[in-house]
């Protein structure tokens, strides 16, 4: 089935920082121009994993107010919703409640009968390359790469920052943190001016763990420290620069771990997310890494976002389009008397 001339799609964002959604109108050559509603509050994680219940109470409300925004006629005017995908943080492991209560309630609540609940990797990789073969690396707080060849999804680390997210904003903070303890301790490996740094930040280092381990927040401050590391990196601080360089291989390891076998005409990797705003102190050494692991890989700039890429992924299932991989946890796809996706 395609959509008919005003039906609508659907994209959401869910992440730490809020809940974002955008409707536009489906077309099978592309999407109209998007009406999107915002709230800065995070859909809460509990011990049964995303809230459904939550995400509900938020998302519904966005949808009527956008779609009361769209369409010529006002408010209603703008035909059905046709399909809708969520992408969310955490959607992997902790989206089972998503995945059980959502269809049906989608369903009667507006209507919609197809439905994409993605992990935000997935987002990430639709918005940046949309549906064609590659990999997407999104590196902010924390770090996860993400590939396919179009028959299946390969990801690489994303494993928090206790685990892993090696190379992220995180990880990098907490290097600098590291070598500025090494610099107050007179061991091998410090940075007198990383030690400046934090203690201008974060105050006396010798009370930094009593005030960093008991917080909930630690990724987010850990993370804070990292444009730090590259403004000392960027004075010339060889430590600062090591640190980098060590990040660097860290997230080429991550992409050549899911980069799909490359044709004849080479790959493409895509970089997202606000960590490579720190630029040519990352990026160069990266490309560099990439450049000798990948060598037929491109790089190129991300063509949108993680809800430009729900939305995408809204329009390719409502117009019967889809090519990227159905999967049990990455891509949960239901619609039109199907059952559930299992995976393929």
């Amino acid at each position: 089935m395609t959509p008919g001339p005003g039906d609508l799609v659907v994209g959401v964002d869910s992440g730490g920082s809020g809940l974002r959604v955008a409707l536009a109108r489906a077309s099978a050559d592309g999407l109209g121009p998007a009406e999107t509603v915002v709230s800065r509050t995070p859909v809460r994680t509990g011990d049964a994993g995303i809230d459904a219940g939550h995400l509900l109470e938020q998302l519904l409300p966005m949808v009527r107010a956008a779609r009361d925004r769209t369409g010529p006629d006002g408010p209603g005017g703008a035909g059905p919703v046709a399909a809708l995908a969520v992408g969310a943080a955490g959607m992997g492991t902790l989206g089972g409640r998503l995945r059980a209560e959502l269809p049906a309630a989608l369903a009667d609540a507006l209507g919609v009968r197809r439905l994409a609940l993605a992990a935000d990797a997935v987002t990430a990789y639709a918005g940046a390359l949309g549906q064609r073969p590659g990999t997407v690396v999104a590196a902010g707080t924390g770090m996860i790469a993400t590939g396919t060849d179009l028959t299946a999804w390969r990801r690489a680390d994303g494993w928090g920052h206790l685990l892993g997210d090696c190379g992220g904003g995180a990880w990098l903070g907490r290097k600098g943190l590291e070598a500025a303890l090494r610099a107050h301790d007179g061991r091998r490996g410090g940075s007198p001016a990383l030690l400046a740094a934090a203690e201008r930040v974060f105050g006396p280092v010798a009370g930094l763990p009593g005030r960093l381990y008991p917080r909930s927040d630690r990724p987010a401050v850990l993370a804070s420290f990292a444009p730090e590391v590259a403004r000392r990196a960027a004075e010339g601080d060889t430590v600062a620069e090591g640190i980098l360089g060590e990040a660097a291989r860290h997230i080429a390891d991550a992409a050549e771990a899911v980069c799909p076998g490359e044709s004849a005409g080479g790959t493409d990797i895509a970089l997202t997310g606000g960590l490579f705003g720190i630029g040519d102190l990352l990026l160069v050494p990266l490309r560099t890494e990439l450049t000798a692991r990948l060598p037929h890989a491109r790089v190129v700039p991300p063509a949108g976002d993680p809800l430009s890429g729900a939305l995408l992924i809204a329009s390719a299932l409502a117009t019967d389009s889809l090519r990227l991989p159905a999967d049990p946890t990455m891509l949960f796809l239901t619609g039109d008397g199907r059952e559930p996706a299992t995976g393929r």
